[in-house]
């Protein structure tokens, strides 16, 4: 029987990282990451194996990061975790004991049940494999009519990868926008002009009623009663948590289907921990449960689980996702962090929202300026920022990550607008209209109207 102290189970971006942090803070302790997959793909960077990237080969995660950290690394199915021996038994035949473990088992792509013609030929998923990703992008070259249902972030990159290779696609998104959940209206909408501009047809605010097809599918039928012409279908409607083997080892699953844990990511029993997309998640603004699955997120999950392994820090818990995101749609980003301004009234609270439109250099008459758009959503009565988002060149991921750290450490508008910023004009917006304190002026502005 192998023995390990610290066992994680899973080989993503929260597996790694709970088995790296735990490793540097605890040196003297043996860990063993578990994972069934020969090669990791870069969760993020899988939109871009159908047409920026070469091959999916250039999206691996390299085993290194593990073995040069001291880390064992084995390539197995867990089957089976007795919470009390703290034994895991793997598919062939394996048993491994642990003295702490880290479930890290992700998600997987979530297909209606509903859905009728889901079953038929060259309908496809976009799991985190890499050989049904292989088979799956060789065969999509056959194609020239290709449907995606879901215009969620996956769904739109998607898209526009594929609109690259000069196929016809069409994305079929319920809400009235693509990319609706994360943005308000306005800024979706900017989006999807993006993508139609691009060549991608969008067909929103409809759902789909089923697929069609002789064995293949040939045709998707809208709630409308439209039809659309189909080689390939590419299901692109979510994730569920990855479970089953927590479940089963008698773990409590919250009411959305995640393990229950606490700041610490640790369960009930304090040996126990999870991360990543099989973890509970709760919003930083609105304390609500979320079932937002991120890599950013499950690396800082995987973070704190490393930490806290054998000593708890009140400096160290997770205090609710914030959920940062971040696309890019041609030569456009778009970013969001935190709560819309639908979703804060939506939730009850009262906001003051403003939009500054700029440049991100300065003078804007510079090779390769681009507008610079930036939203606030502020707290009335505190000036604490809620949220942002963000539209623009390549600055804007950093933007958004800005505006991420503004809300967890409940930064208010006076302290934004008395901030200290560094400019250059082929850096930055102008000092005397740098995007982020010229909204917070517009903030202040209507607060003090109220």
């Amino acid at each position: 029987m192998k023995k390990t102290d610290v066992l994680v189970i899973g080989g993503s971006a929260a597996g790694i990282v709970a088995a790296t942090t735990g490793k540097a803070f605890y040196p003297d302790k043996s860990f063993m990451l578990l994972r069934k997959e020969k090669q990791v793909m870069v969760p993020c960077g899988i939109p871009y194996i159908f047409c920026t990237l070469e091959s999916s080969d250039q999206n691996i995660i390299p085993d290194a990061a593990l073995t040069g950290a001291g880390i064992e690394l084995k390539i197995d199915e867990a089957v089976c975790v007795d919470q009390e021996k703290k034994i895991c038994t793997t598919a062939d035949g394996s048993e491994i004991a642990f003295g702490k473990l880290v479930f890290a088992t992700g998600s997987k792509p979530a297909v209606p049940g509903w859905l009728k013609g889901a079953d038929l030929e060259n309908v496809f998923i976009i799991p985190k494999d890499k050989e049904y990703l292989d088979q799956f992008r060789k065969k999509l070259m056959e194609f020239e009519k290709i449907v995606i249902l879901g215009g969620g972030f996956i769904g739109v990159e998607v898209a526009d990868e594929l609109n690259k290779t000069q196929k016809a696609v069409t994305i079929v998104e319920m809400l009235p926008y693509v990319l609706n959940l994360a943005f308000d209206e306005e800024l979706a909408a900017k989006a999807q002009a993006c993508l139609v501009d691009r060549g991608v047809n969008v067909r929103s605010n409809v759902r789909v009623q089923e697929l069609a097809g002789n064995g293949k599918v040939s045709d998707v039928v809208l709630s409308n009663g439209d039809t659309i012409a189909a080689d390939a279908v590419i299901l692109s409607t979510g994730y569920r948590p990855n479970i089953t083997l927590a479940q089963e080892a008698g773990f409590e699953i919250n009411n959305m289907g995640f393990i229950k844990v606490n700041e610490y990511m640790r369960t009930a029993n304090s040996d126990f921990f999870a991360v990543g997309d099989c973890a509970e998640k709760h919003s930083f603004i609105t304390r609500s449960l979320k079932g937002v699955m991120l890599a950013s997120t499950a690396c800082a999950e995987g973070r704190i689980a490393g930490m806290n392994l054998y000593k708890l820090s009140t400096l160290r818990a997770f205090n609710g996702n914030v959920s940062i995101f971040c696309t890019n749609i041609g030569n456009t980003s778009f970013g969001a962090a935190g709560v819309t301004e639908a979703l804060a009234n939506e939730r009850g609270f009262d906001v003051i929202t403003a939009t500054f439109e700029g440049v991100d250099k300065h003078p804007g008459t510079l090779p390769g300026t681009q507008q610079q758009i930036i939203k606030l959503v502020v707290s009335r009565d505190s000036g604490v920022v809620l949220g942002g988002e963000v539209v623009g060149g390549a600055t804007t991921g950093e933007f958004t990550n800005l505006i991420g750290f503004m809300i967890q450490n409940n930064m208010t508008i006076d302290a934004l607008l008395t901030a200290q910023i560094g400019t250059h004009p082929l850096l930055t917006a102008s000092p005397t209209a740098y995007p982020l304190i010229k909204v917070a002026e517009m903030v202040a502005k209507k607060r003090r109207a109220a």
